[in-house]
């Protein structure tokens, strides 16, 4: 059983926005492994005025009203939060124990940290999601950095000052293209509620992906941190000196350097793709509204 902070952008239904970071909670609220002490909320999908309302409203949906969601910090200097303070909070009590997994920007972390110098020493494992190592090219248009190029400073003391830390960067979640007859093959039974929950919510996201970046189909970006945080086994670790700095973090890049490196970093790839999918759509299938 791990305990779980998941700090997220989360914008699953708001028109125009990601469903990535809701689709990461269902996978989390679907893991029997998983005790998930909270959700504190960022910004990047969208501001965090929009990301915490809306993840109440979604824990409303799920009907699990009882978990506990904090708001983070609106802005990169925006540090003294109550989201900062649960992490706090948590990583005292569940000292050595406690989990992060972050899929937008690293601000309430980053506060949390200047709250407790300590903190990073006291959190067991991070997960992220972000940063890129060469450019996310498509058909249409070259996709930018969301989450670490969301505040540089805070990705920058994460990558430097945490521990354990481990990064799925937007290159290493290629390997695995979702298409709409992927999900009409595996989400097909409608008695269960949480189908149509997810298929209603994604649907449109094979369009917006087709339109704006001429992929045919989607890529689960958050949901490949929250497997790869409980099912490591389906990945393959690969650990690089790098040599990080602000500017280049600002456009979210991570420039691995043999010889001069400030930290070294976990980039996992996916390496069976066939259970990493069957993991994600029967872990989703198991929650019951």
């Amino acid at each position: 059983m791990k305990n779980i902070i998941f700090d997220c952008d989360n914008t699953y239904g708001i028109e125009n926005c990601d469903v990535d970071d809701g689709l990461a909670l269902i996978y989390l609220l679907g893991n029997n492994d998983v005790n998930l002490l909270g959700v504190t909320t960022t910004y990047g999908n969208n501001k965090v005025e929009v990301v915490y309302p809306n993840t109440l409203k979604m824990a409303k949906d799920l009907k699990i009203e009882n978990l506990t969601v904090k708001k983070g910090g609106s802005e990169p200097n925006d540090l003294e939060n109550e989201a900062s303070d649960y992490l706090v909070k948590m990583a005292n009590k569940y000292e050595g124990e406690l989990s992060i997994l972050a899929t937008g920007s690293l601000t309430n972390i980053y506060g949390a940290y200047l709250k407790d110098s300590s903190f990073f020493e006291k959190v067991k494992e991070i997960v992220l999601m972000g940063g890129i190592t060469e450019p996310l090219r498509f058909a249409k248009c070259e996709m930018n950095e969301l989450n670490f190029s969301c505040d540089a400073m805070a990705a920058y003391t994460v990558l430097t000052s945490g521990k354990n830390v481990s990064v799925i960067t937007g290159n290493n979640c290629l390997k695995v293209l979702v298409t709409r007859d992927d999900y009409e093959r595996e989400l097909c039974d409608y008695s269960n509620p949480i189908v149509s929950y997810i298929k209603n919510k994604v649907d449109y996201w094979f369009d917006y992906n087709f339109e704006n970046f001429g992929i045919d189909g989607t890529y689960n970006w958050d949901v490949t941190a929250a497997v790869y945080l409980m099912k490591p086994e389906l990945f393959k670790d690969y650990r690089y000196k790098m040599n990080l700095s602000i500017e280049d973090l600002k456009r979210g890049f991570l420039r691995c350097d043999d010889d001069n490196n400030d930290c070294v970093l976990n980039l996992p790839r996916i390496d069976n793709e066939e259970y990493y999918n069957k993991e994600i759509y029967n872990t989703w299938k198991k929650i019951r509204i």
